[in-house]
């Protein structure tokens, strides 16, 4: 009998084992580990709240970004216990503020303890960067990752991919059959990793998905954001801005999306997550400039606008131009999305926001 010892101070705890996974194969509702999972705390040293059933599921996650932090909210508002990682004592500092477990994660050293926690977890959600020249910096831990994740609890992986994987389509419309093709360093390194994280699940019977994300964005992190705050665009966002079509994809609908592969887990599946609507960068930022100014009219004669005063790149690269088809997670996830268009979905931020330069708890 293997023990599972939690970070801590917390004493030892055995793990059963009296289900054999086969490749392949997802273990069935009645056989993941109920009498083990309340006894189980989380990496903290205090204990849950709510110990008792409702806070059964956990979530591990590796790499606590702007999305992994908004599923995390909404996971523990549903009773889930959900620690995560981060690579700086800054982050870790700021996100134990806002009552998360987080642990400092050092994917070219990491620390058995963390590692071999895994165990005691029901899901793991991978959102870490990747690192040029070496891909997915977890992966590289092959044996060694293989040993943390298997022969315990955990059921369900999900792989935060991007889009960015198909290529150059001239347009077209692309769904999770069409074949692939990176047109840069990074867009190949995350479909070996999209692969990594597949073959791993499968070869130790977890039910493994891929999700390839669209552009993201959310409160604090959109046109209207990068407006009111006088952000200046980068060099690779003016090129974008050339792109006749850009899939993107509000956080809340990422989540949605997550959880409903949570509630309905499949292995070696992969999903395309984006609104319905591509559109050109400029053409959001023109709608999001619309939406402060009817909120807060004068704002931007006061406060100038990057948008005004910096020029998109006309017939700069259209690397990558293609239209994504998200039918996948609504036939098979049962997917409505909360925003459909750039339209809602920065109609909401802003609804949210208090004032200009204030956002609404979320």
């Amino acid at each position: 009998m293997e023990i599972c010892q939690i970070p801590g101070g917390f004493p030892a705890i055995p793990l059963r084992s009296d289900f054999n996974r086969t490749p392949g194969k997802v273990p069935p509702a009645h056989l993941q580990w109920s009498a083990f999972l309340p006894r189980v705390t989380a990496l903290s040293n205090s204990p849950p709240e709510n110990s008792d059933s409702e806070s059964r599921n956990r979530m591990f996650i590796l790499g606590m970004g702007f999305v992994a932090q908004f599923l995390a909210r909404e996971l523990r508002n549903e009773g889930w216990v959900v620690s995560g990682t981060c690579t700086s004592m800054k982050k870790k500092r700021e996100l134990e503020q806002n009552g998360f477990d987080v642990y400092l994660f050092d994917a070219n050293e990491p620390e058995v303890r963390n590692m071999n926690s895994l165990k005691c977890y029901t899901h793991l959600l991978v959102s870490i960067p990747l690192l040029m020249g070496i891909g997915d910096p977890v992966l590289q831990h092959g044996e060694f990752l293989r040993s943390a994740m298997m022969d315990g609890n955990l059921q369900w992986v999900g792989y935060l991919s991007s889009t960015s994987v198909y290529g150059d389509c001239g347009g077209a419309y692309v769904d999770e059959d069409h074949p692939t093709s990176p047109t840069n360093e990074l867009a190949r390194l995350r479909l070996a990793a999209e692969e990594g994280w597949l073959n791993l699940g499968h070869d130790l019977g977890l039910a493994a998905q891929v999700f390839r994300l669209g552009g993201i964005y959310g409160p604090g992190r959109s046109a209207i954001d990068t407006i009111i705050k006088q952000e200046s665009l980068s060099e690779g966002q003016k090129m974008r801005g050339s792109r006749k079509y850009t899939s993107r994809v509000h956080v809340e609908d990422i989540c949605q999306a997550l959880k409903a592969s949570i509630d309905m887990p499949s292995s070696r599946r992969i999903y395309n997550v984006v609104d319905d609507e591509p559109a050109p960068r400029e053409e959001v930022f023109a709608y999001a400039l619309d939406l402060i100014e009817k909120k807060w009219p004068g704002l931007i004669k006061k406060h100038s606008s990057p948008q005004k005063d910096e020029s998109f790149v006309q017939g700069g690269s259209s690397r990558g131009e293609k239209r994504v088809s998200n039918s996948r997670i609504k036939k098979e996830l049962g997917v409505q999305l909360f925003h459909p268009s750039y339209k809602s979905g920065l109609q909401s931020i802003i609804d949210q926001m208090e004032s200009p330069f204030h956002h609404a708890a979320y």
